[in-house]
């Protein structure tokens, strides 16, 4: 069911938050993904179940009563142990929520579950405290990271809706991988407060679903302050109101190249679709994102040595990726880092004026199916490539300048695996990616589907 399946459940009676939330946890006890994902129960769900029968029953609900999320293990919910999925953190619990979970909480949405992460969302797949989460699509293979565990849990039916975080990619990677619908937000739309850093100039915090819809109804509950504009977007769009013909963005370069054929195959076709409904393709200019894309990474290792380079003496506790990206952050100067975040203006003002006659952008999503955990590539025309070369090709521009990107299936690939499209908007835009993804969405099946590793 979306949130709003479930909203007129509990409105008609016919489901009770205390039922479905048991049902959930049962699911997540026994089913294999449920255990790799999940690393712990959020506190006290099961009173807050009862609150909201209660409140259905007095007909004193509120926006989101009863609905279930899982929080990745960087985010802190009240009184919950939050690891960031590393030794250093020891057991350590968090002493109130962060912003946006006190802002869900409030809107009647009940923390349910802590969901595995890479180590401070930074490390390789095989996390050293808690082990590799697969892909519910082929345990073979990785879910994407750092929001893995989030990513892992909505394909496998495991809760309707999960919080993530994304510095280079890392909601929209999972989103990708295991079939799911992600947003990473604009730019302190949503707030960090309560949520351990990776890179403060990098990082985002934003919401996961199945759908673009619950993406929508749940967004207007998440942001920093209360936004006007978005709370009025995400109305018109859960009223489905027509969709207006959107002017598309198709890029040229860069986002086309090293991606399989199949990815390509799939962003074709997803294009076609927005074109019979209405929408228009206009071909974008070519940029030069490469010298962009480095300069992010450049800043999020810099920034991840200034936060993490005091555990040095303890090296050994690191997850191993985690470690190659702090060292290479301490090779860079001052002026590196500097010249890094300088460079920020200039890809922001050239990527608003490319798209200055468009709406959104539509790039392909990451450029192969789920990568392979025993040899950490991605398979790419036949080429096993690694994954440092694949997964923020198409992501990290996005997080270095701060646009809205939305990440959606478009269908699969030679592996029977999900693939996906990226929807870009200017900054404060974000309603343009979920109108777009809604629109898509109405006209193709392809986030129903369901993968063999599903709790059902």
């Amino acid at each position: 069911m979306s949130l709003g399946d479930l909203l007129s459940a509990y409105t008609e009676g016919a489901l009770s938050p205390v039922d479905y939330l048991a049902e959930l946890v049962s699911a997540i006890e026994t089913n294999p993904f449920g255990r790799q994902s999940v690393l712990r129960l959020a506190p006290n769900w099961q009173d807050l179940a009862r609150d909201s029968a209660r409140r259905w029953e007095r007909g004193r609900q509120r926006p989101l009563e009863g609905l279930p999320f899982g929080v990745k293990d960087i985010i802190d919910v009240r009184d919950a142990g939050i690891t960031c999925g590393s030794h250093f953190t020891g057991d350590r619990i968090a002493p109130c929520d962060a912003h946006v979970v006190e802002r869900l909480r409030a809107a009647g949405a009940i923390p349910l579950a802590i969901t595995a992460t890479t180590e401070f969302a930074a490390g390789s797949p095989h996390n050293p405290r808690f082990g590799a989460v697969t892909n519910p699509w082929d345990e073979k293979r990785w879910t994407g990271g750092s929001s893995t565990g989030s990513g892992a849990a909505l394909a496998a039916r495991l809760m309707p809706f999960a919080l993530g975080t994304d510095t280079g990619g890392s909601i929209r990677v999972p989103s990708c991988w295991c079939g799911v619908t992600g947003l990473k937000p604009s730019r302190e739309l949503v707030s960090r407060q309560g949520v351990a850093p990776l890179s403060w100039t990098l990082d985002h915090v934003g919401p996961m679903a199945r759908n673009a819809i619950d993406l929508a109804r749940v967004l207007p509950f998440m942001t920093a302050e209360p936004a006007a504009s978005i709370i009025a977007g995400c109305e018109d769009l859960l009223r489905r109101e027509p969709t207006r013909p959107l002017r598309i963005g198709v890029p040229q370069t860069w986002f086309t190249e090293r991606v399989d054929r199949a990815v390509l195959e799939n962003w074709g076709m997803a294009l076609k679709v927005m074109e019979t409904l209405g929408h228009h393709l206009v071909d974008l200019p070519a940029l030069d994102i490469e010298p962009w894309h480095e300069a992010g990474w450049i800043i999020l290792q810099c920034e991840l040595a200034a936060l993490q380079g005091r555990n040095l003496d303890r090296a050994e506790l690191f997850d191993p990726g985690l470690l190659l990206r702090l060292r290479k952050g301490l090779t860079f100067s001052a002026v590196d880092y500097l010249a890094a975040l300088q460079a920020r203006k200039d890809a922001q003002t050239a990527l608003v004026t490319a798209m200055k006659t468009v709406d959104v952008m539509i790039t392909p999503g990451i450029g192969g199916e789920a990568g392979r955990l025993d040899s950490l590539t991605v398979d790419v025309n036949g080429e096993a490539i690694s994954f440092q070369e694949i997964i923020s090709r198409n992501t990290m521009i996005f997080d270095f300048t701060g646009f809205p990107a939305l990440m959606a299936p478009s269908g699969f690939g030679a592996a029977g695996l999900p693939t996906g499209i990226q929807i870009v908007a200017r900054p404060g835009d974000d309603i343009l990616c979920l109108e777009a993804a809604i629109s898509f969405q109405g006209a193709t099946d392809h986030h129903r589907a369901i993968p063999p590793g599903a709790g059902l």
